[in-house]
């Protein structure tokens, strides 16, 4: 291809059979066949895939391990997909400065492992740490479980590199909690999915790991009863480091289709609680949570070892990908509501007649909602049932993506119900830091 020929420090891939694993990501939609891909090995190649761009007019679109659920990392039309699985970088450990710097193609289970290593603890864990990248996590904002008490990926990040129009490679940020000269422009990337700049590496703050965990399976007889338990725990000073939940129709799918461990899951519906705060495993502290969940609590099963705890959690993070097997064409949201209106939410989609199943991080209140018929469903009848799902989470005060980002699977709705101003803002920021479009055309806004 001669608008790509002679580009250094590059691997080009450009027959259609190569190409077509880039045409999908983890969400339902499927990208347009794109010029090429590219594998850069050096800043060279990205200052001359720069160049050319905007002298060609096509864009760039940045892809890690493909592991998004939005859609962000797939080619639209007249783009270039740039893969950064080969970045080059060594991640590091900064013990002094309780800091970690790792390459956009660092593998996120190897992040976390090395801050394990040395007794530290890097918190973001999204359902794919074990096979996502780390630059898909800070593109997405990822979040998981933890997010519950440690927030998501963004409360991590120290600095930003990042590439800009003009070719080259800025740091944005230091390896310091504080950094007070103007806006922390480094913030402005993570999230961003791309569109002001490709992330290439990230200086990643850490806390000491937990030494103790408390880790409890909570079958309830009544579903309703564990809506209102995350606000209960947060007012009486509790927090676990997760809240995990399966409504009614997902325990019955596992139950009835699920694996030898997930069809013997007890309860109505289902709760997992985690606390790795010291002193979590003492008997004070489980009396005085038992207190608080009272009837509740009846059933409550407590992990005894970290076999019992890694078995608990294994049934959760395999719920998605068994959903998706057994549901092909669903369509999984993440929208958000405030903790105090969870009842309201699951009151409004009854009585909306919206279809769905949940599951997901009912602690921080990021509700992974599936229509498990959207495959099946006239698309214009699907629009209206999607519409109604986002207009219910911004009613209560949340937001259509938690964790999973815009894309192009939310942008229409993003536009159609997000604050007019909000908007133009991002599209005045997008204009200042990318005038001729190139990174990432077509998503978000």
């Amino acid at each position: 291809m001669d608008i790509l020929k002679g580009l250094p420090e590059t691997t080009i891939l450009w027959d259609p059979s190569d190409l077509e694993p880039y045409l999908r990501d983890e969400s339902h939609l499927r990208g347009v066949l794109p010029l090429a891909v590219v594998k850069p090995r050096g800043p060279a190649a990205l200052r001359e895939l720069v160049r050319r761009a905007k002298l060609e007019g096509f864009g760039l679109v940045p892809r890690g391990a493909g592991t998004g659920k939005a859609g962000g990392c797939l080619p639209t039309e007249r783009t270039v997909v740039v893969d950064l699985s080969v970045w080059p970088g060594e991640p590091r450990v900064s013990p002094q400065d309780l800091s970690l710097w790792a390459p956009a193609s660092a593998p996120l289970r190897e992040v976390k492992a090395l801050a394990a290593a040395q007794g530290f603890f890097y918190p973001p864990d999204p359902n794919s740490w074990e096979s996502c990248a780390l630059g898909g996590t800070l593109a997405t904002n990822a979040g998981g479980p933890n997010a519950c008490k440690y927030g998501m990926t963004r409360h991590w990040v120290l600095s930003v590199d990042a590439l800009l129009e003009d070719g080259d490679i800025h740091t944005f940020g230091i390896s310091s909690v504080k950094a007070n000269a103007g806006p922390a422009m480094g913030q402005l990337f993570i999230g961003s999915e791309g569109i002001f700049g490709l992330i290439l590496g990230a200086t990643l703050r850490l806390t000491p790991a937990p030494r103790e965990y408390t880790t409890l399976l909570l079958p309830v007889k009544h579903w309703e009863d564990l809506l209102d338990l995350p606000g209960r725990l947060c007012a009486e000073g509790y927090l676990p480091s997760a809240f995990e939940f399966f409504d009614p129709a997902v325990l019955a799918e596992l139950r009835a289709h699920g694996p030898e461990e997930a069809r013997r899951l007890p309860g109505e519906a289902l709760a997992i609680l985690e606390f790795d705060e010291r002193g979590c495993t003492s008997e004070v502290f489980l009396e005085g949570l038992l207190d608080l969940l009272g009837p509740v609590a009846e059933g409550l099963q407590v992990a005894s070892d970290e076999r019992q705890r890694q078995g608990i959690w294994a049934v959760r993070r395999m719920t998605s990908v068994f959903l998706k097997e057994h549901h092909p064409r669903k369509v999984s949201e993440d929208i958000v509501v405030p903790r105090s209106r969870l009842r309201e939410f699951f009151a409004g989609v009854e009585s909306r007649r919206i279809p769905a199943v949940t599951y997901g991080h009912l602690g921080d209140g990021n509700l992974h909602v599936n229509l498990l018929a959207a495959g099946e469903t006239d698309p214009a009848q699907l629009e209206v049932q999607l519409l109604g799902l986002f207009k219910l989470a911004l009613e209560l005060g949340g937001t259509l993506s938690g964790e999973h980002g815009i894309g192009l699977a939310k942008r229409d709705a993003f536009l159609a119900l997000g604050d007019p101003a909000h908007i133009q803002a991002l599209r005045a920021i997008k204009r200042a830091l990318d005038p001729q479009n190139i990174f990432n055309p077509g998503k978000v806004i």
